[in-house]
């Protein structure tokens, strides 16, 4: 083979690798979107009992509660809360990889009784929508009961595929997080915007 013939296969094996990279990274093509952010399993996330709890304009990474300031009433109207009846918080968050996070969180009983039948749901959105098509998360965790004033910590490693972190940058690297606890007698969400890249 002749030099020029070597350098025309050089050049389609060059276009076509840097093609098939950027359908990969786009989750289009054979073999799709398989970076796992999600799973087959749809869970129904139980519907809050009347205050969602959490930030009126957003945070840049910081540890926030989620808890403080203002709530939003399912009249729509804002009110001052005293301590609502758990607390959920956001202790720290680790890299693990390019699109890994492992993420520590808090949630604390601020009730005088045990609470029983705990269940925490949380969702990841790509920029500031709640929409289902901008989810690149979700998890589920069975905490079973808390007693008065306890707390219990966990960790957990969120994995996004590549088109879902491409999501999360085309949104200027913000997530809004919903965090739904059901227990036996309440329901309440979280909400809370962090700025992740």
């Amino acid at each position: 083979m002749n030099l020029k013939a070597l350098a025309a296969v050089g050049a389609v094996v060059l276009v076509v690798a840097a093609g098939g990279a950027a359908a990969f990274i786009a989750g289009i093509g054979p073999l799709g979107d398989i970076g796992g952010g999600s799973s087959d399993t749809v869970t129904e996330t139980p519907a809050s009992t009347g205050t969602v709890y959490g930030d009126t304009g957003g945070s840049s990474g910081g540890d926030t509660d989620g808890s403080a300031g203002e709530s939003t009433t399912s009249d729509g109207s804002n009110t001052a809360e005293s301590v609502p009846p758990y607390t959920f918080a956001v202790e720290s968050i680790e890299e693990c990889g390019q699109t890994c996070r492992d993420v520590t969180v808090r949630l604390d009983n601020n009730r005088d009784e045990t609470a029983t039948g705990i269940n925490v749901y949380t969702r990841i959105f790509a920029g500031n929508s709640t929409d289902s098509g901008d989810k690149v998360w979700e998890g589920t965790r069975d905490v079973g009961s808390l007693e008065a004033g306890a707390s219990t910590t966990e960790t957990s490693r969120v994995e996004l595929s590549f088109s879902e972190g491409y999501q999360i940058q085309q949104a200027d690297g913000w997530i809004t997080i919903l965090t739904t606890v059901e227990s036996d007698d309440v329901t309440i969400t979280f909400k809370e915007r962090r700025q992740v890249l």
